[in-house]
């Protein structure tokens, strides 16, 4: 008898059509294939082809589906009907919603541009919506980084001209060590994880610095858990050791940063501290050759790193002798740190001494020519295989400019920025400060902003001050308070639009930023500065307009709602000209496109932009006439374009497609992205792959790209004159002067070398744990927590506790404790954690909801045992005496310090009888209800 073998099809078709786009759960802007059953989305996988995550994806983008059938989702436009906070809304069409908006802001735009705040969230616009801003005229825009990571970006930009995340990686392929500084582990997850995948397999090593040890942390080869804020301690401990040794890479610092450069003496003189510049204004140098002056970029100049000047009886040195007098300084020597950093001086040693051998005992070279911006020709790239890799976690302090400038300052010593095994920059970037806008801030009735709004200011010139020298901005970006804002102060729109200082506002207009709750400092101040009556009877901040996709905590408290759609329900633009997919070896931007069509009233944000644009007749939207150029987003994609032949997407240009960067409107173009996967990419020229900022090579293939349009080589700034420039002004040299409450401030922490500082705020005193908050890999936003898959990996969030604290408070798992801080107090549940700085504890962000938002039921875990840190900090720092306002941000940038939060904690007895954290807010009302209890739902037969 014959047994017949079953026919069993292993791999049935699980879709009927595969769209392929851009995912929008996280920041990397991964690509995924979008699997339709019905012109229904069925599953998403990743796209191998993408040059992003090569096809993997995490569980965030997995759950992308949840996200578009999320029963939070807004279904129309709302109109308030009750007072503010009550969740009271009516559904109006949208064309009634358009009226009521253009009603509100023409007249603002008439008579005071200035009167309208427009702050946009985590979106991934921001050129679009800056572009909007701008020719709208209110000085007043700008989006999260200011909460987020500016003192990342701005110390990077300033120091080197990019930074970590979005304007570079490590070199994958060839780094042997790679160090990461306080990484989010939201950000930037899936080639981080594929990059440590591929060097650990080869038998790399992975350090990690941070006080809490999990995600990336938690695979590391060796974890150093340090008092937060104390990193830049750290590093330039680093700094010290291997200049005693002689381990630092004078050859790079001759020929490209200005470590040669000389800096003139004359104590009392307004050029005091100034970098040495001929006629021509080039930076000076001193020629080995010659022993004579020569500009930076002269050919065959030979810098030299000691020579020194006389000018006016004065000797001028280098910029590297004043480093050398600085950080030899045993102030600096690992014994002298340890008990700040928490880090045994011996770690400090053995670290220093491993970076030490692998940079320089493990260098090696790669076989391929290039000429360098003086017209020298090399015959091999050297490499040295040491990469670094940092975020919010060193960056969220108000020491966090001077602690990113020092850890750049530490890659370049090495000689490990943009040589193989280093860390290498994304185009569009390198980019020095010049290459970059200055923020503009002059509001004229019914005109465009005078130019850009945000930008890299190169001394107190550039500040956005009004003719009597008030703030011209409602942030105070810009301002003597904290002159170098490239990012704006989002924080601090709220709390100052409240105060009326430095102005009343008419309309608070906000994106996708839940500033009512987990986005913002001190929630109960906002919820009552939001909800705040004048004497008159009158809201302080009279209209609030806002738009999301979901029913999130911040809906409540707007006055018209424009529902947005989800990202696979429009277009979006991952352009060159914002915050693009690049990778090291390529120019590569993406897009994003309705895979399904809404089955709600909803539209693009974005469109909702550009029809207002139209209804308002603002220039750069409507022509001479007053018709509309873009009908909506997709309509502006194409055909948007900067400056001749530049637009939001640079694949696919010319009557014919065949143009990359440079081309004219394509009116295919958007199709031809779609074909190709949602992306484009042009690969940077072998030549052309090391040493950018002054690789001619590169620099010639970035003007064709349209990144530049002249060649920009330049050198690190690992001396920075542009603050130099702020320590003059403090000193009473020129023309704009700072208030004198401020002059001791900059003088001090606006050094133009990277220096440390001690964060511990005026009002602590009681209150010695360092408490701070992280995002979980599962999470990015907000709407995470409300996704039905990722609330199954966080569907609340413990404190956890240091062994040490768990023992002195008499704690044990599952236990409640009251935190408290100088602002507030809140009672959580507590959970140990051993693999954590002994002083610190922590929570995941964005966990705990409120009760009635995000269509969730009022007992859900995320609303009872969920909270939030937030209610402990405050946007404001403890009062001084002086009755003035001071912001709780980094004084450089304005970057808020979350992580400078300093707390108190002890036992409690379960609040109220009940397991349910405090404080606890009434519910509010949703304008969608609250879901079902189950999400199902069939797709295909």
């Amino acid at each position: 008898m014959t047994f017949q073998q079953p026919q069993i099809d292993t791999s049935p078709p699980v879709s009927d059509e595969v769209r392929k786009t851009t995912c929008y759960m996280c920041a990397c802007r991964c690509g995924i294939n979008v699997h339709m059953k019905g012109g229904k989305v069925a599953y998403i996988e990743g796209n191998r082809d993408h040059p992003v995550n090569k096809g993997v994806l995490c569980a965030k983008g997995s759950a992308g589906i949840m996200q578009v059938n999320a029963p939070s989702r807004l279904r129309a436009p709302l109109k308030r009907v009750g007072p503010r906070g009550s969740g009271e809304f009516q559904e109006i069409s949208w064309d009634e919603a358009l009226e009521i908006a253009t009603s509100w802001l023409k007249p603002i735009r008439e008579s005071d541009p200035s009167k309208l705040a427009f702050f946009t969230g985590r979106d991934q616009s921001q050129s679009f919506t800056s572009f909007w801003a701008q020719n709208f005229g209110t000085p007043n825009y700008a989006a999260h980084g200011g909460f987020c990571s500016v003192n990342m970006a701005a110390a990077g930009i300033y120091t080197m001209g990019g930074a970590f995340w979005e304007f570079g990686q490590p070199d994958w392929d060839h780094t042997k060590l790679f160090i990461l500084f306080g990484v989010a582990e939201d950000h930037d997850s899936n080639p981080i994880k594929m990059g440590i995948g591929k060097i650990k397999a080869r038998g790399a090593r992975v350090v990690g610095v941070n006080p809490i040890r999990s995600g990336y942390n938690a695979v590391a080869d060796d974890w150093f858990g340090i008092t937060p804020g104390t990193d830049g301690l750290l590093i330039l401990s680093l700094v010290h050791v291997l200049m005693k040794a002689g381990k630092v890479d004078l050859d790079y610092l001759a020929r490209y940063t200005n470590a040669p450069c000389l800096v003139i003496e004359n104590p009392g003189g307004d050029d005091h501290g100034l970098l040495l510049r001929d006629a021509d204004g080039k930076v000076l140098v001193i020629d080995r050759a010659t022993g004579e002056l020569a500009p930076f970029d002269r050919p065959g100049v030979r810098p030299d790193l000691t020579g020194t000047h006389v000018q006016n009886g004065q000797t001028c040195h280098t910029v590297m002798y004043k480093m050398v007098n600085r950080y030899l300084s045993e102030e600096y020597a690992p014994e002298a740190v340890a008990d700040r950093c928490g880090i045994p001086a011996p770690r400090i040693r053995a670290l220093a001494a491993e970076i030490a051998r692998v940079a320089f005992d493990e260098a090696f070279e790669i076989d391929q020519e290039w000429t360098d911006f003086r017209g020298e020709k090399h015959h091999k790239m050297l490499g040295r295989p040491v990469s670094f890799h940092s975020m919010r976690g060193i960056s969220a302090h108000a020491n966090g400019f001077q602690t990113c400038r020092a850890l750049h300052l530490l890659q370049i010593l090495l000689g490990t920025v943009e040589v193989p095994g280093g860390f290498r920059f994304k185009p569009p970037y390198p980019k020095p400060v010049e290459a970059h806008p200055k923020p503009h801030c002059k509001a004229t009735p019914g005109a465009p902003l005078d130019g850009p709004h945000l930008g890299f200011v190169r001394g107190p010139e550039d500040l956005a001050l009004k003719p009597d020298g008030s703030p011209a901005r409602i942030d105070k970006a810009f301002t003597w308070e904290n002159p170098m804002s490239s990012h704006g102060l989002m924080h601090m729109v709220i709390s100052n639009a409240h105060a009326g200082d430095p102005y009343r506002i008419d309309t608070l207009f906000l994106y996708m930023a839940n500033m009512s709750w987990n986005s913002t400092m001190n929630t109960r101040g906002v919820i009552d500065m939001l909800t705040d009556k004048d004497e008159s009877g009158e809201y302080v901040i009279p209209r609030i307009i806002y738009s999301d996709a979901y029913s999130s905590e911040m809906v409540a408290y707007a006055d018209l709602i424009l529902p947005d759609t989800t990202y696979l329900e429009r277009h979006d633009c991952i352009s060159l000209l914002d915050r693009p997919i690049c990778e090291a070896d390529g120019a590569a931007d993406a897009i994003r496109w309705p895979v399904i069509a809404p089955d709600r009233d909803v539209r693009g944000f974005q469109t909702v932009l550009i029809q207002l644009a139209n209804l308002l007749k603002l220039p750069g939207f409507t022509d001479e006439n007053g018709q509309a150029r873009y009908t909506d987003y997709a309509d502006y994609i194409v055909n948007h374009q900067r400056k001749p032949g530049i637009g939001p997407l640079a694949g696919f240009r010319g009557e014919a497609g065949d143009k990359a960067g440079r081309g004219e409107v394509n009116p295919d173009q958007l199709n031809r992205y779609i074909e190709n996967g949602g992306f484009f990419v042009e690969h940077v020229p072998d030549a052309a792959r090391y040493y950018k900022p002054w690789n001619a090579a590169y620099q010639d293939w970035a003007v064709g790209m349209g990144l530049y349009d002249s060649p920009q080589p330049y050198l690190f700034q690992l001396y920075s004159e542009p603050m130099r420039r702020f320590q003059l002004a403090a000193e009473g040299h020129g023309d704009r002067q700072p208030p004198d409450r401020l002059r001791s401030r900059i003088r001090e922490q606006l050094d133009p070398l990277p220096i440390w500082y001690e964060t511990d705020q005026q009002g602590n005193q009681g209150f010695t744990i360092n408490a701070l908050t992280q995002r979980p890999m599962a999470m990015y936003h907000s709407w995470g927590t409300q996704n039905a898959w990722l609330r199954q990996l966080h569907g609340r969030n413990p404190l956890y506790v240091p062994t040490k604290i768990m023992r002195e408070q008499g704690l044990e798992d599952g236990d409640w404790a009251r935190v408290t801080s100088p602002h507030g107090e809140i009672v959580v549940p507590v959970m140990e954690m051993a693999a954590l700085n002994d002083n610190t504890v922590w929570t995941w962000n964005a966990i705990g909801k409120r009760k009635g938002a995000w269509a969730l039921e009022t007992d859900v875990p995320e609303a009872t045992r969920g909270f939030l840190l937030n209610h402990l900090i405050h946007e404001l720092l403890p009062p001084r005496g002086d009755g003035l306002r001071w912001a709780n941000s980094d004084p450089v940038t304005g970057q808020a310090a979350w992580f400078d939060l300093k707390v108190r904690i002890e036992k409690a007895a379960d609040p109220e009888g009940r397991s349910e954290s405090q404080p606890a807010f009434p519910p509010i009302k949703s304008p969608v209800g609250t879901g079902p209890g189950q999400l199902k739902w069939k797709v295909g037969r």
